[in-house]
């Protein structure tokens, strides 16, 4: 019996053994790319920042802000919501924070009457929200670990063509900001309409300088222009921010994974050494009872009885 429990405990430490090779394995390939995730991120932010910048430069020059991508709709009836998540698990409770945020935001949409839409990017949001019949647009996934920017203008084009048409009044970005390896915070970011406030004030032109920019064509042509384009830079930063995100939160779950495989190694090989010496301590114990079960019967004399021919006398011998 405990031979069988022997080999039972030692087969469960190889397979644990195995697992946390695995872990460990995808712990140091995730701490690599947060690396390279979080240059992206930062490399991104001059680009977000010059176009603010020229965006809000074009409507002080004059360039019309009539555009149906900066008016607010006096009723809000149905909203967009882009869900962004990763499109494979094992890291820890990102897909779930995306998730829990988005729904909370569609419970508080049909409490009031509002509509709503879901724009699932990643398997992961596809799949959870689908299964839960929630009311899903086209769904785009394959680029969560590493987004370009054909991406985002996807994504881009297809939300500006659903609030240009009228088919929802507000697109809502729900993605996952990263900070630090270590801190990352779910946010709900306003994405159509824009806020006017990104587009006035500017001073359009140089600093320092006595004569205004020169636009050819004409600055409402260009901010016409621009605008799908600050759109979708700001798309292609949550996809940045969500794609370091992810990387932290499998780096952090695989460590974690890791630690609980060699507590687990440990209990393991701890209750097969006791059973071992269990099984070990039984035998010794069963050699000795043997032992002097034969030192016993040796110190005994022998009394042997024949019993002779019929009609014979009994005699024994000693």
């Amino acid at each position: 019996m405990a031979g069988g429990q022997e080999r039972i405990l030692r087969g469960r430490i190889r397979s644990v053994q195995a697992t946390k090779k695995i872990t460990r394995a995808m712990e140091l390939i995730a701490a690599s790319r947060i690396v390279k995730a979080q240059q992206r991120v930062l490399a991104a932010v001059p680009y977000s920042d010059q176009i603010t910048e020229v965006v809000r430069d074009l409507a002080a020059a004059g360039g019309a802000t009539d555009s149906p991508l900066l008016g607010n709709r006096e009723t809000i009836k149905k909203v967009c919501y882009v869900s962004i998540t990763a499109d494979r698990g094992l890291c820890g409770g990102y897909n779930s924070g995306v998730l829990r945020a988005t729904e909370a935001e569609i419970k508080v949409d049909i409490k009031e009457g509002r509509d709503y839409i879901v724009v699932p990017v990643g398997r992961k949001a596809d799949g959870y929200l689908r299964f839960r019949d929630y009311n899903l647009g086209t769904p785009f996934n394959g680029f969560s670990d590493q987004p370009s920017y054909a991406n985002a203008k996807e994504i881009g084009e297809y939300v500006v063509d659903l609030y240009a048409s009228g088919a929802v009044d507000k697109v809502v970005l729900v993605y996952t900001r990263f900070i630090t390896s270590g801190t990352q915070e779910v946010v709900l970011r306003p994405l159509v309409p824009l806020e006017r406030e990104v587009v006035e004030g500017g001073d359009g032109k140089p600093e320092g300088a006595s004569a205004d920019y020169e636009y050819e064509p004409d600055p409402t042509s260009i901010l016409e222009t621009l605008i799908p384009r600050y759109i979708e830079a700001r798309i292609y930063a949550a996809l940045l921010n969500a794609a370091a995100s992810e990387h932290a939160f499998r780096q952090r779950a695989m460590k974690s994974a890791t630690d609980n495989a060699e507590e687990l190694i440990k209990n393991l090989s701890r209750i097969m050494n006791r059973a071992r010496q269990d099984s070990i301590t039984t035998e010794i114990m069963e050699i000795v009872s043997g032992a002097e079960a034969l030192s016993g019967d040796s110190g005994k004399h022998v009394r042997l009885v024949e019993i002779g021919p019929i009609g014979n006398s009994e005699f024994a011998k000693q």
